[in-house]
């Protein structure tokens, strides 16, 4: 027996369907029996059959667990520099590190890209030097306050 619950214009129903043979129907709607004649005759859907399967039967070998795979080793964490942070002002994903160590850049010189919100942020040397380090990379979650390059 298979039961359905209904809503219709506001109205709960529960039906119940008992038994189906051919195109008949014989189903309750709150506890109320119906013969429900259908146009077309229900097509009866396939009874799943059990099957026992046999386990193989090991001749002296050993079964194995295969070894899980060795983990990978955690990247180093970088290295900040000496000199002045520029730092995350809010969080966001970098998409785009304009800057590598060694660069000099200028105030006002776009150094990071921070997506945040839906909106390109581009983050500024606020002095004038030489790089030092870069912490973050393309794709990188930071959070605010997040170190991302150091000028020197």
């Amino acid at each position: 027996m298979n039961t359905y619950e209904y809503k219709v214009q506001g109205v709960d129903y529960k039906v119940e369907i008992e038994e189906v043979e051919g195109n008949i129907a014989k189903v309750s709607v709150n506890g109320i029996p119906f013969e429900v004649e259908m146009k077309e005759p229900v097509k009866a859907t396939p009874k799943v059959q059990a099957v026992h399967v046999t386990p193989p039967v090991s001749q002296g070998a050993k079964f194995v667990k295969p070894a899980a795979p060795a983990a990978a080793p955690a990247a180093a964490p970088k290295q900040e520099g000496a000199g002045r942070k520029v730092i995350a002002p809010l969080p966001g994903t970098i998409t785009e590190v304009k800057v590598k160590v060694g660069d000099t850049v200028k105030s006002g010189d776009t150094v990071v890209i921070l997506e945040a919100m839906k909106m390109q942020n581009n983050i500024e040397a606020e002095c004038s030097g030489t790089i030092t380090s870069v912490l973050v990379g393309q794709g990188e979650t930071v959070m605010e306050g997040a170190t991302l390059v150091t000028i020197g």
